[in-house]
């Protein structure tokens, strides 16, 4: 069965209250393209007003703790993510595995509490340049994911991020995304069986209405993650469309 494509909005430390109204005109234009799968993680302080004031659309939290709770000073569980009304979590953000010194063991217990909880996660693996220039990506993310990825296959997506083009305007080649998603591709099938074909991986990276086509169109490509280019509702929802017109058109 071919794989929905899942367009996911990662608002990282941005958004208040008055940015509701995006997330509103993004769940209305969700509610007409049927064929792509819509989801916004927005900051912990908005999760509960964005579920409640879109019922429809998919809320996701940017993090979790692999407790079920205790003495974890500013930290919050799946139990409360379920609670305030999430429906998933991204796990194992380069700007986690590096600022918050997170190792691949660390991101498996997230993933694996998450999923038990019944949240959807959204696991991300990605390299730095100087990997990249030293013609290890591919091995570097592997060997990531290899030690990342949860015991089940339900409910989980994979998103390739290269560090070095989150937030700068670079853009991995086409070669170089059909590459990198070809062997995840394979690292899920190894890890998962016939499974493996079930998860959706996501490219992330500077994603936006410009390149979006050119992205969705490379094999394996089942969507993005996009951070700068989804606090407006303007423009994400072309990417979504882009996503849509994707998924229609013939192989």
């Amino acid at each position: 069965m071919p794989r929905r494509m899942l367009i996911a909005g990662n608002w990282k430390m941005h958004g208040l209250g008055s940015d509701l109204e995006e997330v509103r005109e993004i769940a209305a234009a969700a509610e007409t393209l049927s064929t792509v799968d819509v989801a916004v993680c927005v900051p912990a302080t908005l999760i509960e007003r964005a579920a409640r004031a879109v019922p429809g659309l998919a809320i996701g939290a940017q993090d979790v703790h692999s407790a079920a709770q205790g003495a974890h000073t500013g930290c919050v569980s799946t139990a409360m993510l379920a609670d305030a009304g999430a429906r998933l979590t991204i796990v194992g953000h380069s700007e986690r595995r590096t600022a918050q010194h997170e190792s691949d063991a660390d991101v498996r217990a997230k993933v694996e509490a998450a999923l038990a909880a019944g949240l959807a996660v959204i696991l991300c693996v990605g390299e730095s340049l100087k990997t990249r220039e030293a013609g290890q990506a591919v091995a570097s993310v592997a060997t990531q994911l290899d030690a990342s990825l949860p015991a089940t296959a339900a409910n989980l997506a994979v998103a390739y991020e290269p560090i070095w083009a989150i937030g700068t305007g670079k853009i991995a080649s086409s070669v170089d995304i059909a590459a990198m998603h070809a062997a995840v591709r394979e690292r899920l099938r190894a890890a998962y069986g016939g499974a493996g074909d079930e998860v959706r991986i996501l490219y992330g990276g500077s994603v936006k209405a410009s390149n979006a086509a050119e992205i969705f169109a490379i094999a394996d490509v089942d969507g993005a993650l996009v951070g700068g280019a989804s606090l407006k509702a303007a423009d994400f929802l072309p990417i979504v469309e882009a996503a849509a017109a994707a998924k229609s058109s013939p192989p």
